[in-house]
């Protein structure tokens, strides 16, 4: 039994629950706003996953391995630093489960939705591989010496 660890799960735990609210509200805000990040196709993708990854396990009626977890490492012993006392009352709730089910697969929902609503933008092209082989800054080739274009210099 590890207080401290079972603390680090529980902040790692909230970070998560952050990360799945805030960036769908993020998205919709930032879509608004007109902020790039939320076009950011890995974002919206590993954003997806983790809210798909939470409403699959609870539709299949799995405990999240996150609670699990902690709840392992802290034994009996109750969250007892201030900051863990408060994540805790955050994070766990009383409601029956089906509050949770249907709250986190419509939450799941919205940010796939959300995926054809606010579509994540092209993946951006690295400017050294989008240029041809031989091609300046300009878009000019570079003259090869004596083909006439250019000073011509001896070939060694």
């Amino acid at each position: 039994m590890s207080v401290h660890a079972a603390d680090a799960v529980l902040l790692i735990h909230a970070l998560l629950v952050a990360f799945n609210v805030g960036g769908l509200i993020g998205t919709w805000l930032g879509a608004w706003l007109g902020w790039r990040w939320v076009r950011v196709r890995t974002f919206r993708f590993v954003h997806l996953g983790a809210i798909g990854i939470v409403a699959l396990g609870v539709l299949v009626g799995a405990a999240c391995p996150l609670t699990r977890w902690e709840d392992a490492l802290r034994g009996e012993a109750p969250a007892a630093s201030f900051v863990a006392r408060w994540v805790s009352w955050l994070l766990y709730w009383n409601p029956p489960p089906r509050v949770f089910t249907v709250l986190y697969v419509t939450w799941a929902a919205a940010t796939l939705a959300t995926l054809v609503l606010v579509p994540p933008g092209p993946r951006p092209v690295a400017r050294r591989s989008a240029r041809r082989l031989g091609e300046s800054r300009s878009g000019r080739c570079r003259p090869e010496p004596g083909d006439g274009r250019g000073p011509a210099s001896p070939r060694a």
